[in-house]
């Protein structure tokens, strides 16, 4: 079980709103430090040494990306736009971990200016890279096992899934860079989302670690760092218990020490690329009820809506809802939690137990602290909200300021100019 509390209470947000007008995310500083320590430590074991790319895509914010440098993390980026990012918070070389697919040119060259180690998505991407910006010495290929390994709802079967080389193509590719110069090699997969059974990551480093020994065979090329990907998940409900470390820790040494110790790979180098479960639960968004509905359901309407938070109307997902200042009356109304978007799936929770709500009161939605603000948009001229930083004392800062209408009409030329 997890506890679905809010770092803050109902005065605090309503001081707090006086400033900063709902619906915004704000991400709990404190929580992200701790975590990041405790993940990290996790795997100080690891012979090659260990480190976490935070995968941009998740909070896209330098604030935050900050945050995670000065506690060790590195920075996985797959656009342009992520790559500026990560060198303007001052990431360079190895601090860069560049995974992306159908990659343009221009990608290519930025990642390669900066330094970073580039893994390919495709065996045809090692001749385009080679034209677009010249193989470096190190490169990583990104491994697809197909049937070999289950995916999940969220990427899909990696039989069907676009990303990645056949094991096939793992071979053929590394023989290939090596016939073009690359003299340092890397190898990834990642094949599922939002996971929270430790024992599939103890499986993904089960089959690198395999297939790593392959290509040292075969090719002679020796991989020195093994990227697990991303995909930890977290626990979205409370009935739901968040990845255990430990236990996943303690499998991968178990396979390393029978597979890894002692042959040509060791030291081998452990990386994983994980977003979600880094700064995930600790992020909330705050909206006001500004609307009560009763027809066939019971419905409470948000200044919020679907371009705030994405993942409830696109996958159905759960996000866990507290109302403030009543988190210890009776959960004894059903409600469904709507936004204003003219599509019917703009609702935050169907069905959902709640105490009596009122217009007015302030609602807060957990677990919004990656994938929530960056995969926001702009349907029916809805503008983005701001995200705030609740400072480890206690201050809070804004980090992104709120969209307005001048922003939204940015790229028009809505005056006649």
């Amino acid at each position: 079980m997890t506890k679905k509390s809010v770092p803050f209470s109902l005065e605090f947000a309503d001081e707090l709103i006086e400033r900063y007008p709902t619906p915004f995310h704000i991400y709990d500083e404190r929580a992200i430090r701790e975590h990041a320590r405790r993940f990290l430590g996790a795997f100080s074991w690891v012979p090659g040494g260990f480190r976490n790319y935070f995968a941009v895509k998740a909070l896209p914010n330098p604030s935050i990306m900050k945050i995670l440098r000065e506690e060790g993390m590195g920075f996985d980026c797959s656009s342009l736009p992520e790559l500026v990012l990560a060198e303007h918070v001052g990431a360079k070389g190895g601090d860069i971990m560049f995974s992306s697919n159908d990659t343009p040119a221009a990608e290519y060259r930025k990642a390669a200016e900066l330094g970073a180690t580039i893994n390919l998505d495709d065996i045809t991407h090692i001749e385009f890279l080679g034209r677009a910006a010249g193989l470096p010495q190190l490169i990583c290929f990104r491994y697809n096992p197909g049937p070999l390994k289950q995916g999940n709802v969220i990427i899909g079967k990696p039989e069907e899934a676009k990303y990645g080389f056949t094991r096939e193509q793992m071979i053929e590719g590394y023989r290939i860079a090596k016939e073009r110069g690359c003299s340092r090699f890397g190898i990834h997969t990642m094949v599922a989302s939002n996971e929270l059974n430790p024992d599939y990551f103890v499986e993904t480093a089960g089959i690198l670690f395999d297939l790593a020994l392959e290509v040292l065979e075969k090719t002679g090329a020796r991989i020195e760092f093994a990227n697990l990907g991303g995909g930890i998940g977290i626990p979205y409900r409370p009935e739901e218990d968040a990845v255990d470390y430990r236990r996943m820790s303690d499998g991968i040494k178990r396979l390393y020490d029978e597979k890894i110790a002692g042959s040509g790979l060791d030291p081998l180098r452990i990386v994983t690329e994980n977003g979600r479960v880094v700064t995930g639960p600790y992020g909330y968004l705050v909206s006001r009820v500004i609307h009560r509905k009763s027809t066939y359901k019971e419905y409470v309407g948000l200044d919020a809506n679907m371009a705030n938070l994405m993942r409830p109307g696109m996958y159905g997902a759960y996000h866990h809802v507290t109302v403030l200042g009543k988190e210890n009356a009776p959960a004894d109304h059903l409600y469904d939690v709507t936004g204003s978007l003219c599509e019917n799936n703009d609702k935050f929770a169907i069905d959902r137990k709640l105490p009596e709500i009122e217009v007015g009161d302030v609602v807060v939605i957990h677990d919004t602290g990656a994938h929530g603000h960056a995969m926001g948009f702009n349907y029916n001229g809805k503008l983005r909200s701001a995200e705030l930083l609740l400072r480890s004392d206690g201050s809070v800062e804004q980090i992104r300021r709120a969209e307005t209408l001048q922003d939204y009409f940015a790229t028009l030329d809505f005056f006649g100019r």
